[in-house]
């Protein structure tokens, strides 16, 4: 098959409807627009949530809480999953990227204390908790803020 022979399934494409085109169309005269009113004018219609004046509901519920712009999302990962690297590695966020323990880097990585930790290491990341910096240290590693 080349791309010259493909063509579209049956039903796949259906031609617009071509409105003001006469009676004998179906859409003639008004177009399929009904007689007179907002809806038959051009630029006519209402907003999305309009009620006819009536307050609209996105107004009438309480607000609720805010979004904070400051806030710092960190990629997390635990202390256990640090035990897939050889001993006396230096642990940086691109090794974490590469052997997939975090997806996303975020605004930063931050090593958490759960599991226990067999391998000592050298772990740069940006942010530790104190169970996870006690655990690497522990075993006699060393845990660097970057």
């Amino acid at each position: 098959m080349k791309l010259h022979e493909l063509k579209y399934t049956e039903g796949a494409r259906r031609n617009s409807k071509r409105i003001g085109r006469g009676h004998g169309s179906g859409t003639g005269k008004t177009s399929g627009k009904g007689n007179k009113g907002q809806n038959a004018r051009s630029g006519g219609g209402v907003s999305m949530g309009f009620e006819g004046g009536q307050t609209p509901l996105y107004l009438r519920l309480p607000k609720r809480g805010f979004t904070n712009y400051t806030r710092k999302v960190m990629g997390t990962v635990n202390v256990e999953a640090l035990n897939a690297f050889e001993d006396g590695t230096v642990v940086t966020v691109q090794m974490l990227l590469a052997t997939r323990l975090v997806r996303k880097e975020l605004d930063g990585i931050k090593i958490l204390g759960v599991g226990e930790l067999t391998k000592k290491l050298t772990v740069q990341v940006n942010a530790f908790s104190k169970t996870a910096q006690e655990a690497i240290e522990k075993v006699g590693g060393k845990a660097e803020v970057i």
